[in-house]
């Protein structure tokens, strides 16, 4: 076994402290990571805050992992110490069911197995995340990172970059096509970077004006404001793509509305409310509303060198692990530009 240390919620009302557990020791195909820098993201607080139901404690959050390679199994073939690696939001699945054979692991029929708050495959084990000093783990998990990449602004690729890409690549966002991207946070401003880098014509969408200026650093080429009914109303009917990032309440037809012919909504934001949909909001122009959630293994490898090849990460604030209960309320009042990474030697 593995001693690890970490940093965890004993239960859904307490401040996150100082925890000691141990990993699994290395199998056959198993790499040992250890942890370099871990991003924040808003389910980390979710979660250990039971927010979402379910939760598992003690908690361990952290689904952004980067750090470097401590040991690996002897039937590891991608992997050598020394080696920069990631670990993103699932760490097993079936392998077995027709998503998994067709490295969609997300989509498991029997469930993926979380990096977190989730039980391993034997049903018992209590999975814990990257807020820790190390990470052991199948090697079908692990992704190679690019040395040319900042590891600490590269490690929200893992939930927000894959999060936001995928679900642009699934709607075939290219060049020439009108893209709005909804929301400026984690989520917005990766969506904001990628559907710019794949040639689309972007929005930023936001009930904000404070947000125009960072859009535009960004490389949004327009700036709408949501609050503002006569603008909306000028843009309805005009974007072929919406990446919805928004995690608070709001009214999905707001947007429906600014959708052009076979329009297509992407929802990755999760409200705490289920928003409600009228029928004619979507039978005019053919619109949908499509789901995502992050993406299979051969996909997050796809973005992280896509992401590589780009130079593209994440706009990030690296803090101290003992900082971390003050990140969670700053990320309650939207107090972040755009991502908390912790920086795990402070651990």
């Amino acid at each position: 076994m593995i001693p690890t240390k970490a940093y965890a919620a004993y239960d859904a009302s307490s401040l996150l402290q100082p925890f000691s557990f141990e990993r699994r020791s290395l199998r056959p195909d198993d790499v040992h990571i250890d942890i370099l820098y871990c991003g924040v993201c808003h389910s980390d607080l979710h979660q250990v805050r039971n927010e979402w139901g379910g939760s598992l404690y003690p908690m361990v959050p952290g689904h952004e992992i980067v750090g470097r390679v401590v040991a690996v199994g002897n039937q590891v073939t991608k992997f050598k110490p020394g080696d920069l690696a990631a670990v993103g939001v699932m760490v097993d699945s079936c392998r077995t069911c027709p998503a998994c054979r067709q490295h969609q692991e997300q989509y498991c029929d029997e469930g993926m197995t979380g990096t977190y708050n989730s039980y391993e495959r034997d049903g018992k084990t209590l999975a814990q995340g990257g807020y820790a000093s190390d990470i052991v783990t199948h090697e079908r998990w692990v992704y190679r990172l690019s040395e040319q990449l900042d590891p600490a602004a590269a490690a929200p690729l893992l939930c927000a970059g894959i999060t936001t890409y995928s679900p642009l690549r699934y709607a075939r966002v290219t060049s020439g096509m009108k893209v709005g991207v909804i929301g400026l946070g984690g989520l917005g401003h990766m969506g904001v970077k990628f559907a710019v880098s794949f040639g689309a014509d972007v929005t930023l969408i936001s009930t904000s004006h404070s947000k125009q200026a960072d859009a535009e650093r960004l490389g949004a080429h327009d700036f709408l404001l949501s609050t503002d009914a006569a603008s909306m109303e000028a843009h309805a009917s005009k974007f072929d793509v919406l990446l919805n990032c928004v995690s608070a309440k709001h009214n999905y037809e707001t947007y429906l509305n600014l959708l052009a012919l076979n329009g297509t909504m992407l929802v990755v934001g999760l409200p705490a409310e289920d928003p409600a949909v009228s029928p004619f909001a979507l039978i005019k122009n053919r619109r949908s509303i499509t789901g995502s959630m992050i993406g299979g293994t051969v996909e997050t490898q796809e973005m992280l060198d896509y992401c590589a090849e780009k130079n593209i990460v994440s706009d990030v604030e690296v803090i101290p692990v003992s900082y971390i209960n003050e990140a969670y309320e700053r990320m309650i009042r939207n107090d972040v530009r755009y991502r908390f990474v912790l920086d795990m030697k402070t651990l």
